[in-house]
C-alpha cells in the first residue's frame, strides 16, 4: 500500500460517477412523492433524514396504504439493517491507524455506492482518509437532495403548462426501476428476485400489500444467502 492519503478533492472527484447516478433516482422520488400527495418540504424532509432511494420508495408505498407505524418502522429498519455494517467493516479494511475522530459525521453518507468507491480506494493502494470521505459524501448527498427538490418541484404542478414533459416523467419512473432491475439480472441473482417477486405477490393477495413486501424482501433474502450457505458447507 503506497504512503499517500486522499484528499477532498479526491472525495469530489470520486463521487461524481454516483452523483450522476443519483440524481435521476431522487428526481424520480420527488415526482413520485408529490404525486402521492406529499408536499415538496415532507418529500425533501425525507431525503434529507432517510437518504436511502429503495427505503424512501418504500415509505411511499407503506404511506399511501395506511400501514400501521410500527410495522412501517420495522419494514424500514429491516430494509436498512446492512448499512449498520458498512462502518465497521470499512473501518477494518482501513486498518487500526486509521482515523476515525469525524466517523460519527460522514458515517452518514455511507450508501451501498459511496462504501463501494471507498473500498477501491483503499483497494487501489491509498491509506484511509476522513477528507477523502467527506469529499465522496458530500457530493453524493448534495445530487440526492438536490434531484429530489428538483423532482418535487416538477411533480408538484410546475410542469402543468408542459403536458407532454409531465406525461413524460409519468413514464420515466416505471421505466427507470425496469432499468435498476434488469442492471442487476443476472443468472444468480434470477432465483432471489422470482422468490422474492411470487412472496410479494402472494402475501399480498392473501394480506395486504406491507405484508406482502416485508415478505418478499425475507424472502428473496434468504434465497440469496442460501447458495452461500452451501459454498460455506463444501
Amino acid at each position: 500500500m503506497r504512503d499517500s492519503s486522499s484528499t477532498v478533492a479526491d472525495g469530489l472527484m470520486a463521487a461524481i460517477p454516483i452523483a450522476l447516478g443519483y440524481f435521476p433516482i431522487a428526481f424520480a422520488f420527488g415526482v413520485a412523492a408529490t404525486g402521492h400527495g406529499m408536499s415538496g418540504i415532507e418529500a425533501f424532509g425525507l431525503s434529507l433524514i432517510i437518504y436511502a432511494g429503495a427505503a424512501q420508495f418504500l415509505t411511499l408505498a407503506l404511506i399511501t396504504s395506511g400501514a400501521p407505524l410500527l410495522v412501517s418502522a420495522f419494514t424500514l429498519i429491516a430494509m436498512n439493517l446492512r448499512h449498520v455494517l458498512y462502518g465497521p467493516s470499512l473501518m477494518k479494511r482501513a486498518g487500526p491507524h486509521a482515523r476515525r475522530r469525524w466517523s460519527w459525521v460522514w458515517a452518514f453518507g455511507l450508501t451501498d455506492e459511496v462504501f463501494g468507491a471507498a473500498l477501491g480506494q483503499l483497494a487501489r493502494g491509498r491509506r484511509f482518509s476522513e477528507p477523502f470521505m467527506f469529499g465522496l459524501a458530500m457530493v453524493a448527498y448534495a445530487s440526492w437532495l438536490s434531484g429530489t427538490a428538483l423532482g418535487a418541484w416538477a411533480g408538484g404542478g410546475a410542469l402543468k403548462s408542459w403536458p407532454a414533459v409531465e406525461a413524460g416523467l409519468g413514464f420515466m419512473l416505471p421505466a427507470l426501476f425496469l432499468s435498476l432491475l434488469l442492471s442487476i439480472l443476472s443468472r444468480a441473482q434470477l432465483p432471489a428476485i422470482v422468490v422474492a417477486v411470487l412472496a410479494t405477490v402472494g402475501v399480498t393477495l392473501v394480506w395486504s400489500g406491507t405484508a406482502g413486501i416485508l415478505a418478499g424482501m425475507i424472502a428473496g433474502a434468504l434465497t440469496g444467502l442460501a447458495p452461500r450457505k452451501a459454498a460455506d458447507a463444501r
